[in-house]
């Protein structure tokens, strides 16, 4: 399982998806060119001291991206507001790619006809989307309890103030 930020631009949000992915050790792909430089101080923030306990493989390209998964034979899954399917409706596998747009754009109409499946999280009408670093951790949640079923759940404290 695998994460994937196609040209991010917002800074505070790819720091805590790559937080996010720290947290719950899953390799992380950001598809140049991103909106702001990785030394940003809204980035390095939200991260926190996160980003070193994180994989992350950047892509020079969109074409490098698809080229690299191509051969490694791994699948596209877009989550994007214009999805056919609903995000908890798909099967999801290990070698997955869960992709997320640009938060001020989406993606290009060629980069979602490239991905292997199109997931919308469904949200009240009248509203557009949910923030991305939200949509990343909807969508890693199910992943994950769809794919890593053995992982023991935290033990909870007997009593919580």
């Amino acid at each position: 399982m695998r994460i994937a930020l196609f040209q991010p631009d917002i800074p505070q949000n790819t720091g805590t998806i790559l937080r996010l992915c720290a947290c719950l050790a899953v390799e992380a792909h950001i598809i140049e060119p991103a909106g702001f430089p990785v030394s940003d101080r809204h980035f390095r923030r939200a991260g926190m001291d996160y980003l070193d306990q994180v994989t992350i493989v950047r892509h020079d390209s969109w074409s490098k991206f698809q080229q690299w998964r191509i051969e490694n034979g791994l699948r596209l899954v877009l989550f994007t507001t214009k999805g056919a399917r609903a995000y908890l409706d798909h099967r999801y596998g290990d070698t997955d790619i869960l992709l997320f747009g640009r938060e001020s754009a989406g993606v290009p109409d060629d980069v979602a006809a490239a991905a292997d499946a199109r997931l919308v999280i469904p949200v009240r009408p009248g509203l557009r989307s949910l923030n991305v670093a939200m949509a990343a951790a909807m969508a890693l949640g199910e992943a994950l309890r769809q794919t890593r079923p053995d992982v023991p759940e935290r033990v909870l404290p007997e009593r919580i103030l």
